[in-house]
């Protein structure tokens, strides 16, 4: 069954900073070539860099870390970003071994600030990759719609085009299997959000309405075991490898 077209193709070379949008894209049980190739470590601390501890890293998403990020000399980038950040950090291709991200807790950002020093919870990432949890991220243009804001805040591999479909669509997705020409896809969890999509993006300024319209209308357990959180979107692996392009359509396997 088909259930829509692929709108928009996004790869983000570097964790939690700005994407790129791709007119095709060669995906592979790691994820589309060239997504999280690398990442930020906080030298004071180890842990991986993630917008979602906003207090400390909500610049990475702005425009001056996008200039800051084509600078073509590798350390260059690294001390342009640290007086950026004002910490230290290194650019590495290499996931350290157990590596971490502290996640501050979305909705006491939301009510206190990005600036606000909150709780959070140390996150453990995909082994041997700067993934948080799987290497492909999906979202509906459904339930961009619902939410109404655009692709790079909720920062998904594949914007799935579902002209008619209310929003959180992808719900009807979970547990089961998506095709886009030779790329067949396993629908794994929903996604819970984080701060991350209210923050300003480039040229997007801060939209909460990104955090608290999923935490009034699709609260889900990601998987057994976890709390509820505030979704949008959905995760998935890859059972088969293939390339895809804007335009292909997306087949629900029964």
């Amino acid at each position: 069954m088909i259930v829509g077209v692929v709108r928009e193709l996004w790869r983000y070379p570097v964790k939690s900073m700005p994407g790129e949008r791709l007119r095709t894209a060669e995906v592979t049980e790691r994820g589309v070539a060239g997504d999280r190739r690398f990442a930020l470590v906080d030298v004071a601390t180890g842990k991986v860099v993630s917008a979602k501890q906003p207090r400390l890293w909500r610049e990475l998403l702005t425009g001056q870390a996008a200039r800051a990020l084509r600078s073509a000399v590798v350390g260059s980038v690294a001390a342009e970003l640290s007086a950026l950040l004002g910490r230290e950090v290194l650019l590495t291709g290499t996931p350290p071994q157990d590596a971490t991200i502290d996640r501050a807790r979305p909705e006491e950002v939301l009510s206190a600030g990005p600036l606000a020093e909150v709780a959070h919870d140390v996150s453990r990432l995909r082994a041997g990759t700067f993934f948080d949890f799987a290497p492909l991220h999906l979202v509906s243009t459904a339930t961009l719609e619902r939410v109404g804001t655009a692709a790079p805040r909720y920062r998904p591999n594949l914007v799935i085009e579902t002209p008619g479909d209310p929003g959180f669509v992808e719900n009807d997705w979970l547990g089961k299997k998506l095709t886009i020409g030779q790329l067949e896809l396993e629908i794994i969890a929903p996604t819970p959000r984080c701060a991350v999509p209210t923050l300003r993006h480039g040229h997007l300024d801060p939209y909460p309405d990104a955090l608290r319209i999923p935490a009034r209308h699709n609260r889900l357990v990601p998987l057994p075991g976890m709390a509820e959180f505030p979704c949008a979107g959905v995760y998935a692996q890859v059972l088969a490898a293939g390339r895809i392009r804007a335009g292909d359509q997306v087949r629900l396997v029964s």
